[in-house]
């Protein structure tokens, strides 16, 4: 059976290099960045990562259907049991989209969701000092950052009722977070 972790986090929150560095370390753990995905769906130049474009580039949600279909796909395909998932999910549709899959799913446990906390101002002063790619602009950001919160508080309370959120203080030094996030996954499984 695979074992799933969620990471969420606020843009800029460091979600993806914690995970990335986690499985690094790790061969038995497969990370998924849903931002990677979605850039390589859009770099593949199929119609999906047109659609995909369309929406990364004004900061908005890809559509419930595409994201469930291209993060279930890489669930299953994933060479090893342990698999963390950063940026997902990112509205109680996708959240409540996942949940139901994973109801009636005997292959893939969801086993916590992580919450990688920072403030919108260390948020906003990351994403706009590593300026990425053309979503790192102010604009952009403020509708991301605001796309991130609107549904946090239903996230974080359906999780927390399932007993299984956890949330990491992601305002330290990378080593600590990663440290931190690496040892809670470890104690789970």
């Amino acid at each position: 059976m695979k074992k799933l972790f969620l990471i969420i986090g606020a843009p800029g929150s460091g979600k993806t290099t914690d995970a990335e560095l986690i499985a690094e370390k790790h061969k038995k753990i497969t990370h998924y960045s849903t931002g990677d995905m979605f850039r390589a769906e859009i770099a593949s130049g199929s119609q999906r990562g047109a659609v995909i474009e369309s929406c990364v580039s004004k900061g908005n949600l890809v559509p419930i259907d595409i994201a469930i279909e291209t993060i279930l796909s890489a669930i299953k395909s994933a060479p090893t049991d342990i698999v963390i998932i950063d940026g997902y999910p990112r509205s109680v549709e996708q959240m409540t989209e996942l949940n139901k899959y994973l109801e009636t799913e005997t292959e893939v446990e969801l086993v916590n969701t992580i919450e990688v906390v920072v403030s919108e101002e260390v948020a906003r002063n990351r994403v706009l000092g590593r300026a990425r790619g053309a979503d790192d602009n102010v604009e952009v950001f403020n509708n991301r950052m605001n796309v991130y919160t609107e549904p946090l508080k239903d996230i974080q309370e359906f999780y927390s009722n399932k007993g299984i959120l956890k949330k990491i203080d992601g305002e330290r030094t990378i080593a600590e977070i990663v440290s931190e996030i690496d040892q809670f996954i470890q104690s789970k499984i």
